[in-house]
């Protein structure tokens, strides 16, 4: 009998610590709604492509690669090819501008932060400049307008937070080098929390991004919005919404899976 009221007593304050977040600030994913991948894009025939993988290719040979993604992520999440002499074999080239075009909605990957530009990928193509001798201009664009931008001389490579629509490859509109990390976007909560699949979302509170692609995530399970209780949309984006989540004033996020290894990792 007294070791049963014991097992019942430990039960009732895992829950408890559970109920409070358990002083815990993971991150667990509770369902997913997309799958994509991230990659750089180019214009079709730029020799620019040449250099930028020629330097990535060696900096992932040096460990920088590597360092960046333990750094932002926790893990060598992010994959490309390696070689040490990939830029003996094409050269250095002239110094210039390099444009890249990213995403500033998709920390941790590319955002910005007192006005800077930052994130993983932001910080990545940094050291790919410094390699090259190039200077590094950043211009934030719409995912969707990845060729528009390319073929208008606008930006030089889509490289940010950024899924090429598949379209665009199929049809050689765009260059793709990668992809290089996958990214899911899923609905997540507190790993002190008691919701562990979506059919615990009944009635709870979540908060997602005001981008279009967030709310397109939403609307491919045309049932969820009727069974949440509360979705709220915020303009300050992924900082804000995990913000709400680790005070307590929602239940769950409407995230990035990048972003989930992100502050897993801090």
């Amino acid at each position: 009998m007294k070791k049963t009221l014991c097992i019942l007593l430990a039960v009732c304050i895992c829950l408890s610590a559970a109920g409070c977040g358990g002083g815990s600030y993971g991150v667990k994913v509770v369902q997913t709604l997309v799958e994509q991948d991230y990659s750089l894009g180019f214009r079709t025939g730029d020799p620019t492509a040449a250099y930028v993988i020629a330097a990535i290719e060696t900096l992932t040979a040096e460990g920088k690669v590597a360092e960046l993604s333990s750094k932002w992520f926790g893990s060598k999440i992010i994959n490309f090819k390696k070689n040490a002499r990939a830029l003996e074999k094409v050269g250095m080239p002239e110094p210039r501008d390099f444009i890249i075009g990213v995403d500033i909605n998709s920390f941790p990957m590319a955002y910005i932060a007192n006005g800077e530009y930052w994130g993983h990928d932001v910080e990545l193509a940094i050291a790919v400049c410094e390699r090259l001798g190039w200077n590094l201009k950043i211009q934030p664009i719409e995912k969707e307008n990845v060729y528009v931008e390319l073929s208008s001389g606008n930006i030089d490579c889509a490289w940010g937070g950024i899924a090429i629509n598949q379209e665009d490859i199929d049809k050689g509109r765009v260059f793709q080098y990668g992809p290089y990390v996958h990214n899911d976007i899923v609905i997540a909560a507190r790993d002190g929390s008691l919701i562990w699949n979506k059919l615990m979302l009944s009635g709870k509170k979540m908060v997602m991004s005001s981008t279009p692609e967030a709310l397109e995530a939403l609307n491919t399970d045309e049932k969820l919005s009727n069974r949440m209780g509360q979705i709220t949309r915020l303009a300050g984006g992924t900082t804000e919404c995990f913000s709400y989540l680790f005070s307590g004033r929602c239940d769950t996020v409407l995230t990035d899976s990048t972003a989930i290894y992100y502050y897993n990792a801090h």
